[in-house]
């Protein structure tokens, strides 16, 4: 009969035997010594006695000095740590429109398009694009103008759509850019590429690279938020997932928290019945206390963020609660958000919290709406999509204006392309559609260092090629970067022998004329 192996016989010390524990597994001495340089600054400063002195006084001269609350944003989680130079802004509210929005329809005011109803697109403009499988083999591209007017707003008379009659107030406090550009056609690697630079799954998004570079400027709620709000019925959704909101190669603790639309924000916050707050606080720290055993064995940072997400949830348990409670907002914040914000999970709502979020130090909160994938019914769905969002839109920037919070909060409006000037299958004097369109689309900014009522580029007489200062979205990426006050050449993640960056390793630029 073949002998047991002895790495088999009995059982392990872990339970009661004299066997091998997880800490005896082969471990290759380069792992180790990978994961001990991934240390985060808690590990490294528990094996540096005199550092942690030194911290340790630094941390209570500074609470002393500058106040609970500039302390815990100096000494925040972020592994890059402090901003690399005074930032514009201090943190972020990225409203994205999933699906695409039409820019011509809504921002990019083209009036000679209406004499050229049903024309076809001039092959000169088109070029040699590439289209997708969706129009490659229509007959014809026959030009469909916008079907809403547009009405001068603001002082400076900017011209803005019929269907946005709220953030049209807003024309001489935002930066529009007519003229973003993306390398993506589809849907999936454009809104990939736009959230985390890369069109590949599994790199750290905006958000996450914030997280990480920055830190938090709170202890109880996540440094990174994601709202996604309720659906508009009939119209075209495309699926988002956490992809856009994953910390990547970078650790769990760094990733986006996503907030449920409908019933409670976070599943499984709530205690048991029956568990009081002071067994749940014995439970975490005893599960906690393996966790730094393995975290001081092995220096696994996956283990440390294990340890950082436990206590969070924790503290959350109590504020989460008093986050989502309206009943303090006095009827100066209804009456600017409107009805739609009492509703949970609405778009309105969603700004609504953006803003409290805000007022309680959450860094980067992104609110998602779905439904802007108009390849057909433009007519019957956009102004749909324009009345779930628009007064949503103008209700938070007024609102951080008015508390004094927009000159240092960065709001970003838009999304993963733009739409084409030709209409996609049938075209009327009533409906048509739009198919998708990388060359030029227009996206939003206000606060958070911007320049007021400032137009960026100029996009031809058919809304369909930039003819002057176009910004690829790695320069947008950049620049917002460059308004938190992050270099993105230095916010970089060794990984798969390459110095990961936001910007990816094509050059990218900061756009100045964006920045005030």
């Amino acid at each position: 009969m073949k002998p047991e192996s002895p790495l088999i016989q009995g059982q392990c010390c872990d339970h009661g035997g004299e066997g091998p524990t997880v800490y005896d597994l082969p471990v290759p001495l380069s792992l180790r010594q990978e994961w001990k340089r991934l240390a985060t600054r808690r590990h490294f400063l528990g094996r540096m006695g005199k550092t942690l002195g030194w911290a340790g006084l630094t941390s209570l001269l500074g609470n002393a000095l500058v106040g609970r609350a500039a302390a815990a944003e100096l000494t925040g989680g972020g592994a890059h740590r402090l901003p690399d130079f005074a930032p514009k802004a201090k943190r972020a509210i990225y409203l994205f429109m999933s699906g695409a929005p039409s820019q011509m329809d809504l921002w990019d005011y083209k009036p000679g398009l209406t004499s050229l109803f049903d024309k076809d697109l001039p092959d000169s403009v088109r070029g040699n694009q590439a289209l997708t499988g969706m129009t490659s083999g229509q007959a014809r591209f026959p030009i469909a103008p916008a079907h809403w007017g547009f009405s001068r707003q603001g002082k400076s008379g900017r011209y803005v759509s019929d269907l946005l009659p709220w953030t049209g107030k807003l024309v001489d406090d935002i930066t529009l850019i007519h003229t973003m550009q993306t390398d993506a056609i589809n849907h999936e690697p454009a809104i990939l590429l736009i959230n985390t630079g890369n069109m590949v799954p599994g790199k750290p998004s905006l958000g996450s690279w914030l997280s990480y570079g920055l830190g938090s400027m709170n202890e109880n709620l996540p440094t990174f938020v994601v709202l996604n709000s309720l659906t508009i019925p009939g119209t075209d959704l495309q699926p988002i997932s956490p992809k856009l909101w994953s910390s990547g190669f970078l650790s769990n603790e760094y990733a986006g928290v996503a907030f449920r639309s409908q019933g409670a924000p976070v599943l499984y916050l709530d205690d048991p019945a029956g568990m009081s707050r002071d067994v749940r606080r014995q439970l975490i720290e005893a599960v906690n206390t393996i966790n730094q055993m393995t975290f001081e064995e092995v220096g696994d940072p996956e283990t440390h963020a294990r340890i950082h997400q436990y206590e969070m949830a924790f503290r959350m348990q109590a504020s989460l609660p008093e986050l989502t409670d309206l009943s303090d907002e006095p009827a100066s914040t209804w009456t600017l958000y409107g009805e739609d914000a009492k509703q949970v999970g609405s778009f309105a709502y969603n700004c609504l919290l953006a803003r409290r979020m805000v007022e309680r130090g959450v860094r980067f909160t992104q609110v998602y709406q779905r439904g802007w994938d108009v390849h057909s019914n433009v007519v019957g769905n956009l102004p749909k999509l324009c009345a779930a969002t628009d007064r949503g839109s103008y209700a938070l920037v007024a609102d951080l204006q008015r508390r004094g919070l927009l000159d240092d909060t960065l709001v970003i409006w838009g999304g993963e392309f733009g739409r084409t000037v030709y209409s996609q299958g049938g075209l009327s004097k009533d409906n048509y559609g739009r198919d998708h369109h990388p060359r030029c689309f227009t996206t939003w900014m206000a606060g958070g260092g911007t320049k007021k009522g400032h137009v960026h580029g100029q996009t031809d007489d058919f809304c369909y090629n930039v003819v002057k200062d176009p910004v690829h979205v790695r320069d947008f990426n950049a620049t917002v970067l460059h308004l938190l006050g992050v270099n993105h050449e230095k916010l970089t993640f060794k990984f798969q022998g390459l110095a990961q960056k936001l910007t990816g390793v094509v050059p990218a630029k900061i756009v100045p004329d964006l920045i005030a």
